[in-house]
C-alpha cells in the first residue's frame, strides 16, 4: 500500500478527546490532525516524537489531515490508523503473501454474519471449500518484547471471538488474523492482564477450531506492506 499522495511529518504534542491530536510542523506551526484509533494506544503515545499524517482532499472535512504513523523514542514505527489494517490483510491475501489464505477464488468485505448483528472483516469463498470468515485486528501495544493484543479491555473483541466459533461450528473456516503494525514487535500474546476474558475467549476459540495468525508489516513514510509471519502464542 502506497501512501498517495505522500505523507507529511511533524511533532506529536499531545492526543486528547480520542480522536484529535496536536502536531507540530517544521516551520514552526501547529496544526490539529484526526486520529483514527479508537483504542487506548497504549505505549503509541510519544509527546515529542516524529509523526507522519496524511492529508484529504474532501472539503466538507473539519480535520483535512490523518495521523497515520508514529516513531516511538527507540525509533520504531507504528501504524497508528487501525483502519488500514483490513486493506492491508486484503492486499496480503490476494498477493499470496498470507499463504494460509490463499486458494480462494472470491474475496469480500465488511459481510454481514452470525448472531450478534456483526460484519466480518474480510469473506474468502471458492467452490471447492468451505466459506472462510476472517476477523482482522490491528497489533500496536509492544510490552518488553511481546506485542499484546487488546490495548484496552474490548467487548467488541468477545463478540468476535463468540461469531468465529459460532462459524466454525456451522462448518465453516473461521480466521483471527493480527495485522502487527509496529516495527518491533515479532511475536503476539493475547493481554491477559488487559482483558483477561478476551485472553480466555481466544484460547476456547482455538480449542474449538479458530485459526489465529499474525503477520508483520514494513511501515515506512511512503508505503506500508504485509511481509511476514509472526508467532502467536495463546
Amino acid at each position: 500500500m502506497d501512501f498517495t499522495p505522500p505523507l507529511q511529518k511533524g511533532t506529536l504534542l499531545k492526543r486528547y478527546k480520542r480522536f484529535l491530536a496536536d502536531v507540530k510542523l517544521e516551520d514552526g506551526s501547529e496544526i490539529t490532525i484526526h486520529c483514527p484509533n479508537t483504542g487506548s494506544m497504549k505505549n503509541c503515545l510519544f509527546p515529542g516524537e516524529t509523526v507522519w499524517f496524511s492529508t484529504s482532499d474532501n472539503p466538507k472535512r473539519k480535520y483535512p489531515h490523518t495521523w497515520e504513523i508514529s516513531a516511538t523514542p527507540e525509533q520504531h514505527l507504528i501504524g497508528i490508523n487501525t483502519g488500514r489494517a483490513n486493506a492491508l490483510a486484503e492486499e496480503a491475501i490476494q498477493s499470496g503473501v498470507i499463504t494460509e489464505l490463499s486458494g480462494y477464488a472470491n474475496i469480500k468485505r465488511e459481510v454481514k454474519y452470525g448472531d450478534e448483528n456483526s460484519r466480518i472483516d474480510i469473506l474468502l469463498s471458492d467452490d471447492t471449500q468451505p466459506l472462510c470468515y476472517v476477523e482482522v485486528k490491528s497489533c500496536t501495544l509492544l510490552e518488553q518484547t511481546v506485542g499484546y493484543f487488546p490495548d484496552s479491555v474490548t467487548a467488541r473483541g468477545q463478540k468476535h471471538l463468540r461469531e468465529l466459533m459460532h462459524m466454525v461450528s456451522l462448518g465453516h473456516r473461521a480466521v483471527l488474523l493480527f495485522v502487527v503494525q509496529h516495527s518491533g514487535i515479532n511475536l503476539v500474546q493475547a493481554a491477559e492482564h488487559i482483558d483477561p476474558q478476551y485472553a480466555l475467549l481466544l484460547k476456547q476459540a482455538v480449542n474449538s477450531g479458530v485459526e489465529v495468525l499474525a503477520y508483520q508489516t514494513e511501515i515506512s513514510a511512503t508505503s506500508s506492506i504485509i511481509t511476514r509471519s509472526c508467532k502467536v502464542i495463546v
